[in-house]
């Protein structure tokens, strides 16, 4: 490792340090929706049933939240109490108010356009919104709080192109450090960029680079555990191994931890071509093992309330979906208990984009808890973003 330290010790660059917060959008900010008859239990939401039926556990219901857009992918909650997304297709981030609370998206306003494949997207603590395009990482302002971001820097310049292409930023709970993951340029391969297959860290202000967390082939999920400096990350597995070799894995990253690609995957699998005797010693174990090829995405801790007590806290986990299995597996969402560092059974939680004839009609990208406590779902295939919400029994 010779272009990157591992160590930091020195304080923020002047650059760094944050601009006043911008307060947010007072005269727009979503309201919880109303409870109809308490008898019922349902809320009192508008419902837009999806195009095809979506399984969803007993008292859970489905709809759309917002739709026409191109390739939505990482979704995040904006100072202002509302959803933006990066909508990679059109080359812009759009935000998503439901200022009226009846769980439907009013409008999707432009935040910002002219940009190159976003697909993630995260706040800073003074309001800048930062994105993640392939070879850079752009920081945005609205100065004149109008809802557009006008101002715009490059932060982080030079990333790698090419191979897993999608570049994931995301703050630390502190506000200190921005990480970003990079994915492998190839399927299996033995990297000359460092910074390939890895979790970057940098300052806010771009400085002081260090790989996090590498042999991670392509974590494009990254979030932390709310109320700890606990990383997770998914990560996919190589192809060409079989149809359910080796797993998709999650992993609770730590600095300086190795996940063995392209030597050895899981911890415990040996590579048929670049692995030898040994080559899984020293090897972090993932936190979780899920089917070969489901392609895990986006990841999020249910922060919310509405949910039943069962579900809070827990990690859920959106499978874009294979596309080189003799049979079709993913195009779901799946839910892991958590307790403490334990984790549970993968169990499925919203599934059917996947039909039985192997088709399917949307590929599940980021999840994320929305104010009211409903859980959001983005799909890059369809243009979607749906809202799953609890309404009992």
């Amino acid at each position: 490792m010779g272009l990157f330290h591992r160590e930091v010790s020195h304080p923020p660059a002047p650059s760094a340090l944050p601009l006043p917060a911008i307060p947010p959008d007072t005269s727009a900010t979503p309201q919880a929706p109303p409870e109809d008859d308490e008898a019922s239990g349902l809320l009192a939401t508008r419902v837009i049933p999806p195009e095809d039926e979506i399984r969803l556990p007993p008292g859970f219901g489905i709809s759309v939240f917002a739709d026409g857009l191109r390739g939505p992918r990482m979704m995040s909650l904006g100072p202002d109490g509302h959803i933006y997304v990066a909508e990679r297709g059109a080359g812009r981030i759009v935000r998503l108010p439901d200022r009226d609370g009846d769980g439907v998206a009013d409008a999707v306003e432009v935040a910002a356009e002219g940009l190159n494949g976003p697909s993630s997207i995260d706040f800073y603590q003074d309001g800048s919104l930062y994105v993640g395009e392939t070879q850079r990482i752009l920081r945005l302002r609205d100065r004149d709080r109008d809802g557009q971001f006008e101002e715009r820097d490059v932060v982080i310049g030079g990333l790698p192109s090419g191979g897993h292409n999608t570049r994931t930023v995301l703050f630390s709970p502190d506000w200190r450090f921005l990480y970003v993951s990079v994915g492998s340029s190839c399927n299996v391969c033995v990297e000359e960029d460092e910074r390939r297959a890895t979790v970057m860290r940098y300052r806010p202000d771009g400085t002081e680079a260090v790989v996090f967390a590498e042999g991670l082939r392509n974590a494009v999920g990254i979030t932390f555990r709310p109320g700890t400096s606990q990383l997770w990350a998914s990560n996919n597995g190589r192809d060409w191994m079989g149809d359910n070799q080796p797993p998709e894995t999650i992993y609770l990253v730590e600095e300086g931890d190795d996940a063995g690609w392209p030597r050895c995957h899981a911890g415990r699998i040996v590579d048929p071509d670049y692995g030898n005797q040994g080559a899984c010693e020293g090897v972090t174990d993932p936190a979780v093992e899920m089917q070969a090829h489901s392609a895990p995405l986006g990841l999020t801790f249910y922060a919310g309330k509405q949910f039943p007590p069962d579900y809070q806290g827990d990690l859920f986990v959106a499978f874009h979906g294979s596309w080189n299995r003799t049979t079709p597996t993913g195009y779901k969402v799946v839910r892991v208990p958590v307790q403490g560092t334990e984790t549970g059974t993968v169990v499925d939680f919203a599934v059917g984009w996947l039909r039985q004839n192997g088709s399917s009609w949307g590929r599940p990208v980021d999840v994320m808890t929305a104010p009211d406590g409903s859980l959001l779902i983005s799909d890059d295939a369809q243009g979607f973003i749906y809202r799953v919400f609890y309404h009992g029994t």
